[in-house]
């Protein structure tokens, strides 16, 4: 019997762009998601687009009450900056009662909020002025994040800043992936300088406000394994390492920007422009608590034909196929449950210890009515399987005495998951587009309900 610590969070996560729907109505503006959508729909799997998704705007006191019965004792979702100051000034009164009565429901029900503020939903009006690229984004995100804590922080205990600040950073200005999907080293470096100031003025903000409760980052960590021990694989594995998790990870926790990382950027002549006070904002504002997305491994090695200074992240390390590899086909991601291992033994080893939680882990597969019996319920063995595995190696990582506190699976009810529409689905209930958004519950969600009950499988 593998078995988990009593009062550990059992639960599912989500974002508001993913989920509520209702994306230009109810006093809501629009973000980057919703003008590119009515710019460029053809980029949109079959047309799927921000604006409905799974309807949990009309549906959050049904999905609140499945979760209770399911058993999770924690759900993580996102505030809307969008709806919440649709100017970003203006508070926007149905947006208050709405994530009042979301939050209150939870609590009613057992179950805890955990509250991010920023899911890759930057508004629009911002967007108009440069978005992350600019300076005035800190203090636009600052003034969100201090509204948010005035109006629910006798509900919330615990908050997160950003989910995976490095994928809005990647995919919009390195692989053009999402808005404004552009390849600029520069800028991204720029981008990401800003979002790291906009954490620490927001974890500001919510120490001076008194908060009882605590504050961290969710970020999206995949260990990175070189190729070969050459000199230059292991070169790549270092810089990769920088680059996509150290580069949030040690300002976060240990309070400083890794001297390599700004030795390198300084090299090539990528630093960002700064502020004097900035080196003391980080230092002075670490976080709680961190969480944890882990889907997959890097798999790096020398780049091919790099370029110095690099002009996008090719030059810097490539990505190659680990002959061992398995794959999860709908994704063409890397299976790997021994990664998440190495993140609970890096977090105890090279970042105090500091207590955090898996804030996502899960599968993504289409087509899946396949599956279904006759009577209608979705038989994915894969994502159990998926979970087991992962969930063996946290085990694994605790039982050596790292501090995880939590684990969350993507996600509750299959949600909208950006240029992808409904291509994969990942939730613990099916949702009929088709029929209302009807939930049907998977036997993967009937399994975790098994696995709560019992702290373990």
């Amino acid at each position: 019997m593998i078995q988990f610590p009593e009062n550990f969070l059992w639960g599912a996560a989500a974002s508001a762009p993913q989920t509520e729907g209702h994306s230009l109505s109810n006093g809501k503006s629009p973000s980057t998601w919703d003008q590119w959508f009515s710019m460029c729909p053809e980029k949109f799997n079959q047309g799927q687009g921000p604006e409905t998704t799974s309807n949990v705007y009309e549906m959050y006191r049904q999905d609140i009450e499945r979760m209770a019965t399911l058993g999770l004792n924690s759900y993580r979702t996102s505030i809307a900056w969008t709806r919440l100051l649709p100017d970003g000034q203006t508070i926007n009164q149905e947006a208050v009662s709405f994530y009042r009565d979301y939050f209150q429901t939870l609590k009613r029900y057992g179950i805890e909020p955990i509250i991010n503020l920023f899911h890759f939903d930057m508004p629009w009006w911002l967007m108009k002025k440069g978005g992350w690229e600019t300076r005035i984004s800190v203090d636009a995100f600052s003034t969100y994040a201090a509204t948010a804590f005035q109006l629910f922080g006798d509900l919330v205990t615990k908050w997160t800043t950003f989910n995976e600040p490095i994928v809005h950073i990647e995919s919009g200005y390195l692989q053009g992936y999402h808005f404004p999907a552009i390849v600029d080293m520069q800028k991204a470096v720029q981008v990401g300088y800003h979002t790291l100031i906009a954490h620490f003025r927001a974890v500001e903000k919510f120490r001076a406000a008194g908060i009882n409760g605590e504050i961290g980052i969710i970020l999206n960590i995949s260990p990175a394994y070189a190729r070969s021990k050459s000199p230059s694989d292991l070169e790549a594995k270092k810089l990769a390492d920088l680059i996509s998790s150290k580069s949030f990870l040690d300002p976060c926790v240990l309070g400083e920007i890794p001297q390599e990382l700004k030795e390198y950027l300084n090299r090539a002549g990528l630093s960002p422009v700064t502020q004097k006070g900035d080196q003391k904002l980080i230092r002075e504002n670490p976080v709680d608590f961190l969480g944890i997305n882990y889907y997959q491994p890097m798999r790096v090695k020398s780049p091919e034909c790099p370029n110095f200074p690099p002009t996008t992240l090719s030059d810097i390390f490539e990505s190659y196929d680990w002959p061992e590899r398995r794959v999860n086909p709908y994704r063409g991601w890397e299976i790997y449950p021994a990664g998440i291992y190495d993140v609970a033994k890096m977090i105890k080893e090279d970042y105090r210890n500091i207590p955090w939680y898996i804030a996502e882990n899960g599968m993504g597969v289409a087509d899946e009515e396949r599956f279904a019996d006759e009577a209608g319920v979705i038989q994915d063995d894969y994502r159990i399987d998926f979970m087991r595995e992962h969930l063996l190696q946290l085990h694994k990582g605790i039982s050596e005495g790292s501090n995880c506190f939590g684990y969350h699976t993507w996600t509750f009810v299959d949600c909208w998951s950006w240029l992808n529409g409904y291509r994969n689905r990942y939730g613990f209930y099916k949702v009929d587009l088709m029929r209302d958004y009807q939930r049907t519950i998977k036997k993967s969600g009937l399994w975790f309900k098994d696995m709560i009950r019992n702290r373990g499988f």
